[in-house]
C-alpha cells in the first residue's frame, strides 16, 4: 500500500499534523511507505495502537527503501534495520546504533479517531 496525500503548497511551512490512513490498514510488524506533504515517510505498526514514522530515505545510501527494513529491538528500544546494508536505527529517535555518523529522521505520530497522524 502506498498512501499519497495532497502536497502542501509551501514545504517550508510550519510543522503540522497530517492524517495518513486508518490504523487498521497498516499490518503489524510490517513497513509501508507514504507520501506526506511531499516527503516520503516509512510507517511501522509495532502494536495495535503504536505506529512509528521515519524518513523513507536510507541515510547511508540515499535510496528510498526504509519501509522494507527489518523491525526489531535493542533492549526496550524499537528498531529498524536498513534492507540494504543493515544499519540499525532507533525508531523513536532515528539514532543509528551501528554507525553514530548516520541519523534517520524520525517523526511524531498519534492515533486520532482510528487514524494515524504524522507530524511533519
Amino acid at each position: 500500500m502506498t498512501v499519497i496525500l495532497d502536497r502542501a503548497e509551501d514545504l517550508t511551512a510550519t510543522v503540522a499534523w497530517h492524517r495518513v490512513c486508518p490504523v487498521d490498514e497498516l499490518e503489524l510488524a510490517w513497513g509501508e511507505a507514504a507520501l506526506i506533504a511531499g516527503r516520503q515517510v516509512a510507517l511501522f505498526r509495532t502494536a495495535p495502537t503504536e505506529v512509528f514514522a521515519v524518513a523513507q530515505q536510507d541515510p547511508a545510501t540515499l535510496a528510498n527503501v526504509m519501509a522494507r527494513g527489518i523491525i526489531g529491538s535493542r533492549g526496550s528500544r524499537p528498531t529498524i534495520a536498513s534492507p540494504l546494508h543493515k544499519e540499525v536505527y532507533d525508531l523513536e529517535t532515528g539514532e543509528c546504533f551501528t554507525n553514530p555518523e548516520l541519523k534517520l529522521d524520525a517523526f511524531a505520530t498519534r492515533l486520532v479517531d482510528g487514524f494515524i497522524e504524522v507530524e511533519l
